[in-house]
């Protein structure tokens, strides 16, 4: 019988989910490497490349003995692009142990798996997706960089049901990028665009590991 295809892993952690609507839930990071994008705003270039082998079932071995001293019920699946590599024995796995899975993606790929929760981050300048994801994504996190236009945001909300918010996340905690975003949220409101809101990166504000 053919073995389940191992998975290159960055970094196994225990930690709160510092970013979108899950803000503060206790949450087991599993960091995949490798990502198709290599944006040049990047808070984790360390995942671009490297990790170490393991097997769907080593991986759920860990994150189970994690859970014995820090109990958490979400398992957040992130990179890099943590798409790219094939997820879908692992997430079969932590679904039987009764976890939550959430996966954070730039969306530029897909395949079906049975997840509680999409992060979707389209990426500049073409800020593209799969087009699966405007029925699944929970919500869409746009970093402030230099290139975020009113237009882009215009162009994602007629795209997303109103229900999934629109997150614009500073760039790394920046001074420029906050009164960007803060700049791109007022004129969305005079927009008459709904849902569109201020996220921000608690790990970074409140020095989360």
């Amino acid at each position: 019988m053919p073995q389940p295809p191992t998975l290159k892993i960055v970094e196994i952690f225990p930690s709160l989910q510092g970013e979108g609507l899950r803000q503060g839930e206790p949450t087991i990071f599993v960091r995949l490497a490798g990502c198709n994008l290599k944006c040049s705003f990047c808070d984790t270039k360390y995942a671009w490349r490297g990790g170490r082998d393991y097997g769907p079932s080593q991986v759920v071995e860990k994150i189970k003995k994690m859970r014995a001293r820090f109990p958490a019920h979400w398992v957040c699946l992130t990179g890099g692009e943590p798409l790219l590599q094939d997820l879908r024995q692992l997430v079969s796995l932590l679904k039987k142990e009764k976890f939550k899975v959430q996966v954070e993606t730039n969306a530029t790929r897909y395949y079906p798996l049975s997840i509680d929760w999409y992060t979707i981050s389209p990426k500049p300048k073409a800020y593209s997706f799969a087009p699966e994801y405007q029925a699944r994504a929970k919500e869409v996190k746009l970093v402030a960089t230099k290139d975020l236009r009113l237009g882009v945001i215009k162009k994602l909300r007629q795209t997303f049901p109103e229900k999934t918010p629109i997150l614009l996340q500073p760039q790394s905690s920046k001074r420029w990028s906050q009164r960007l975003a803060m700049k791109i949220i007022r004129q969305a409101l005079e927009a008459g665009l709904k849902n569109v809101r201020l996220s921000a990166q608690l790990q970074k504000i409140l020095h989360i590991r």
